[in-house]
């Protein structure tokens, strides 16, 4: 029996189909288009789960379920994405949209959740029973696993660590906080002091990375220069390295977990520009314990796929 996966994120929607032995066989995406009502948003859910279907020749009565990992905050329960501030959602039933279109159960679940259950099954944290996985994306997403589950709280919103303020007065955040964690921990927080240092410095080596990107300025473009020497684009990194690590810190302080897995596009910069003056910064930093005792930081290793195949599997996985 097939199943259907769908990664809702702020930038794109991607769609899986996925196979009994857990294996993605079609998938597809669309824009997200971030900020638009919710039932245009939902109706390119539709056309991208489509297209995925026509990738493997099936229709929505071949597969046994839709699973949906979302941003922000949900109600697996009643199917409700709660919250997800960078769509610009709030109470949407998307399970009973998608369920209206193609009359196959829907489930949800947030999309961090997803992938961090996938990772502790097939990727970064197998056999591990308390890791953390933070992916830096769109916003800073959380999911925590305890005892080989994922912790969802009284509530069903545990894990919405990009929330937490690390800048007393800081950045104002669309939650209506200010100072919050994803405001200088993300990606798109991260293009936005890329963006702010190439105004600054015209005619530096970042600002010529820059320019050789049709003066596209992404996630990558500090990172780039910074290995051709730029000091400007390392001053860019080093700050940016300076509060992902604030935020790391905090998590491992309160959660003690076995491993942290950082996840999303920034995490596959090389080891020595990121992961490991995150290491380093956090063995200074965090409570101190044994070296064996310590959390292990690593990356996260199963990329976009884990939160499709997570997801796919939703309607079967007793464990959300």
């Amino acid at each position: 029996m097939y199943r259907i996966g769908i990664d809702l994120g702020g930038t794109n929607i991607a769609v899986g189909v996925v196979d009994s032995g857990y294996h993605l066989i079609s998938e597809a995406s669309v824009p997200a288009g971030a900020g638009r009502p919710a039932e245009q948003v939902v109706a390119d859910m539709c056309r991208a789960v489509e297209l995925a279907l026509d990738k493997a020749g099936l229709i929505a009565a071949d597969c046994a379920s839709i699973g949906i990992g979302s941003p922000g905050t949900c109600d697996s329960e009643a199917g409700v994405v709660v919250r997800a501030y960078n769509l610009g959602w709030f109470n949407v039933p998307v399970c009973r949209m998608l369920h209206e279109r193609f009359g196959i159960p829907v489930r949800l679940s947030n999309d961090a959740n997803c992938a961090a259950l996938a990772e502790t099954v097939a990727g970064a944290a197998v056999g591990r029973r308390d890791m953390i996985l933070i992916t830096l994306g769109t916003g800073v997403g959380g999911g925590i696993i305890h005892n080989g589950k994922i912790f969802h709280g009284s509530n069903g919103m545990a894990g919405e660590v990009g929330h937490m303020s690390i800048e007393m007065d800081g950045e104002e955040c669309p939650c209506g906080r200010r100072g919050c964690w994803e405001r200088y921990a993300s990606a798109n927080a991260l293009k936005r002091q890329t963006a702010k240092a190439w105004q600054d410095h015209p005619d530096s080596i970042l600002a010529r990375v820059i320019a050789e990107n049709d003066n596209h300025v992404s996630g990558q473009s500090a990172f780039i220069a910074a290995r051709q020497g730029c000091p400007v684009g390392q001053a860019v990194c080093d700050r940016y390295i300076r509060y992902l690590t604030a935020g790391i810190v905090n998590i491992i302080n309160i959660f003690q977990p076995d491993t942290l897995a950082i996840g999303g596009g920034v995490s596959n910069e090389a080891d020595e520009q990121l992961l490991l003056p995150v290491q380093q910064r956090v063995a200074r930093e965090s409570i101190p314990c044994g070296k064996d005792r310590r959390t292990r930081i690593v990356k996260a290793q199963l990329g976009n796929r884990a939160g499709l195949i997570d997801a796919a599997l939703l309607g079967k996985n007793k464990r959300i």
